[in-house]
């Protein structure tokens, strides 16, 4: 992600944090009045004053978690040892922080009539849980397709949400795949392994004209661009998004 430019500032206060996955947290803030964004859009954050900073400095890029239509503005991050992180971790309830945006295109495609599909690694999730709860909102009528790959159950965030959302929009379907399966403590039955050509054919065989997005670790994001390609899929379906750092 890239920093928004010569974006309108706003400040908003933290609400809330906890955990959503094991090294993962979400932080709530306040919506600032006024402020708009569009699902699967990202936001740069600034601390103010921060007790302690460090060479990666004050401010961070974070795709939007929650969807427009939530009452509270919401980020996730995985939490590195920084200065940065240490910050919003303890900082107190009520501390003000700068946001700019929103920026960015990862946004669903006007054509409802073509099916969007999601690749999303880890904290990569971020955006698509904004798009797959405001498609659930809206009643949108394409098809939403999200695959999501995590070494285990405990390091997925919001995984229990985004499965029981298949019960509120009938045209979502999430396919959730587990890696490292044999480090985990909890049941799984569903897919095992990186999202590989195969798994896209099993699941896609009714997609119409699909639209791919990307959203994950550099090296994830470009693996997966490869295979869209080898796969002949042109460029101008594929949409991506690299989580660099966090």
């Amino acid at each position: 992600m890239s920093t928004a430019a010569a974006s309108p500032s706003f400040m908003c206060k933290l609400k809330d944090r906890k955990e959503v996955a094991e090294g993962t947290m979400a932080f709530q803030f306040e919506k600032p009045s006024g402020w708009t964004f569009k699902a699967g859009q990202y936001l740069d954050m600034t601390l103010l004053d921060p007790p302690e900073t460090d060479s990666e400095g004050n401010v961070r890029s974070f795709s939007i978690a929650s969807a427009p239509h939530e009452e509270t503005l919401m980020v996730a991050t995985r939490m590195r040892d920084t200065a940065f992180k240490r910050v919003l971790k303890t900082a107190p309830i009520g501390t003000p922080v700068r946001i700019e945006g929103p920026s960015g295109d990862l946004i669903l495609q006007n054509d409802s009539t073509r099916a969007a599909v999601f690749l999303a690694g880890g904290i990569g999730i971020t955006p698509f849980r904004s798009i797959v709860h405001w498609a659930a909102k809206e009643k949108l009528p394409q098809r939403v397709f999200l695959f999501y790959s995590n070494r285990r159950p405990e390091d997925a965030p919001f995984l229990v949400e985004l499965q029981s959302l298949e019960k509120d929009n009938p045209k979502y379907k999430l396919i959730a795949s587990m890696t490292e399966m044999e480090k985990s403590h909890q049941p799984w039955n569903g897919e095992i392994g990186l999202i590989n050509q195969k798994m896209l054919g099993r699941h896609l065989k009714d997609a119409a004209s699909p639209i791919y997005y990307i959203a994950g670790p550099p090296a994830m994001v470009k693996g997966l661009q490869e295979m869209l390609r080898e796969a002949k899929i042109k460029d101008d379906d594929i949409r991506a998004e690299e989580f660099a750092g966090y």
